[in-house]
């Protein structure tokens, strides 16, 4: 069973594919919304979750504060469990339960995208503050690098880049526009974290 963490919908169930996805695990969810929210990186956040599977890392960020989500999933089961998924995160958010002490939740915007990420990236224009890339294990470092390569222009300043890859797998090849920070190993799965890197503005004639 998955469940958003935190939040306006903590504790609310989401159903997760029968097959074909890798459901992140709570303790690692945990332990990236903890450090997304030690830097301030998710309440009022444009959040994109590719290879989104169940949906659970862009709607535990919807249930933070993010403004919007875009989940990104190519199969068509999945696809369907995010929408589900999704809707009952925004039935929370218009019940309008307030968090403890506090007042009720804004409903945040939530898409899904029910196409491969490369042909998204491609199209897409919008940028954002907030990525979770968790791709399946098997898939290429080649492709993986080119579809940094395509998400690099999307990058808001000061936007978060998190990579969920097998430990075994090698650093991602990061593009222009995206610099590594750190890795986080837990058990079998790999964290790796990265921000937008902005070119420095040309400088000026004295």
């Amino acid at each position: 069973m998955t469940r958003i963490i935190a939040g306006f919908a903590g504790s609310l169930s989401l159903q997760v594919p029968r097959s074909g996805t890798r459901p992140t695990s709570d303790r690692v969810r945990e332990a990236i919304f903890s450090a997304l929210e030690s830097r301030d990186a998710v309440d009022g956040a444009r959040v994109l979750d590719l290879y989104a599977g169940s949906g659970a890392l862009g709607l535990e960020a919807a249930s933070r504060g993010a403004a919007e989500v875009v989940l990104v999933e190519r199969a068509k089961p999945a696809a369907d469990v995010c929408r589900r998924n999704a809707d009952a995160l925004l039935r929370t958010a218009r019940a309008g339960r307030p968090r403890s002490g506090g007042s009720a939740p804004a409903v945040p915007r939530i898409r899904v995208a029910a196409q491969s990420v490369s042909t998204y990236l491609e199209h897409a224009s919008d940028s954002v503050d907030l990525v979770f890339i968790d791709p399946p294990y098997e898939l290429g470092e080649a492709e993986l690098g080119r579809e940094l390569a395509a998400l690099a222009p999307l990058l808001a300043e000061d936007a978060v880049v998190v990579v969920e890859r097998s430990s075994r797998s090698p650093e991602p090849s990061w593009p222009v526009g995206i610099a590594p920070e750190r890795r986080r190993d837990y058990g079998e799965t790999t964290l790796w974290w990265a921000s937008a890197d902005q070119p420095a503005p040309p400088s000026q004639p004295e």
